[in-house]
């Protein structure tokens, strides 16, 4: 059995990555939306907080009412309570990944649970 996946993925709206890649503890998503267009819903969650990068282009998120304009590079944490909806721009497209996992549920990070090999 190997250590890793590896997938290649289209321009598709909407790509998830969790059967793909075979994840277990995180969801991935890819999005690309065009310009003028918008996710069709407002949604929210119970338990997981979702953090989005822009890859390209630019829109707006709205969260609880609020809006937070998104270029390429911005990366946003939204806790599972926020009532959320992604647009893009009027004249622009936007690609973003979403990138979900439950919240509160890291307990080591970085160099506290690397292990070096030798």
């Amino acid at each position: 059995m190997s250590n890793y996946s590896k997938v290649s993925v289209a321009q598709d709206a909407r790509t998830e990555l969790h059967d793909q890649l075979s994840l277990t503890g995180a969801e991935v998503s890819i999005n690309n939306l065009p310009a003028g267009a918008s996710v069709p819903f407002v949604h929210s969650h119970k338990n997981n907080e979702e953090i989005y990068v822009v890859l390209a282009g630019k829109g707006k998120a709205i969260v609880d009412g609020e809006t937070i304009e998104l270029a390429a590079g911005d990366w946003m944490r939204i806790a599972p309570a926020g009532k959320r909806q992604f647009f893009a721009a009027d004249d622009s497209a936007i690609s973003f990944v979403c990138i979900q996992v439950k919240e509160n549920s890291l307990e080591g990070y970085t160099m506290d649970d690397a292990v070096v090999a030798e």
